[in-house]
């Protein structure tokens, strides 16, 4: 069993290279063809089951990775807990989707599209495709990626812009949260006490603990550029119910 493909060690894969490229088109493929297929042809109740089982899955993929990696003996406490910032959203994600509450929504967009989005165009993964930890890996982040835009266009969920500083108020919790985790597992979760061995966005915000100091700098500024596009729909929307308004009164008679 343990030569099986699926978990011998490889090392094949390459950031930018095919594995990275492909897997990037296939999970947008996937995004998009899940998000149009149950918005044209699935019931309500049809978009709230697919939505309830991917958002399950993707909680379950964390789970089965660490009783995995216990099984196989090479759990290690000090980055194996699910205290990775994607490896929690997913953690927490059935909770949103089975009870839809709007505060959930509003702080985990942000994360992901801030976060989440970062770990896929930068990965922080070594073993390439078929090995468990790289099938986990793009299941858990990218799954997060289209669970968050099937939220928004089938859900119709939509952040306002006091959910940008939600998001980061709460993140600022997560952050005092993981540091004191760190502090008793000696670990560096979330990387607050060192970057990633590969290249991320941290590599340009200098070396610990500047990237840390600038990263929360930037935080707002880049979850406002997130809010911009719901802020310009919202915007154009408003103002065409406006026109509309205008054009049916002026035919009252």
């Amino acid at each position: 069993m343990l030569n099986s493909p699926f978990f011998k060690e490889n090392n094949s894969f390459v950031f930018g290279g095919s594995q990275h490229l492909w897997s990037l088109v296939f999970c947008f493929l996937f995004g998009v063809i899940l998000i149009y297929v149950s918005k044209k042809y699935a019931t309500k109740k049809q978009q709230n089951t697919i939505g309830n089982i991917f958002a399950i899955a993707l909680s379950l993929s964390v789970v089965f990775a660490i009783i995995l990696k216990i099984g196989l003996n090479e759990f290690d406490i000090k980055n194996d807990l699910p205290f990775h910032l994607c490896s929690l959203i997913a953690l927490l994600l059935p909770i949103y989707s089975l009870t839809r509450k709007k505060g959930i929504y509003e702080v985990i967009l942000f994360w992901i599209l801030a976060g989440t989005l970062q770990s896929v165009i930068t990965p922080d993964v070594v073993f390439g495709f078929p090995h468990y930890t790289y099938i986990k890996y793009w299941f858990t982040h990218a799954g997060l990626i289209v669970f968050i835009f099937y939220a928004t266009f089938i859900y119709n969920s939509r952040p306002s812009l006091k959910s940008v500083f939600k998001s980061f108020l709460v993140l600022q919790v997560y952050l005092v949260f993981i540091f004191f985790i760190n502090r008793i597992f000696n670990s560096n979760y979330f990387y607050i006490n060192g970057k990633p061995e590969v290249t991320t966005l941290l590599d340009s915000f200098g070396e610990w603990p500047y990237y840390i100091l600038v990263g929360e700098l930037v935080i707002i500024p880049f979850f406002l550029l997130i809010y911009l596009p719901f802020y310009i729909s919202k915007r154009k929307y408003n103002l065409f119910s406006k026109e509309l308004r205008l054009i049916f009164k002026s035919f009252k008679f």
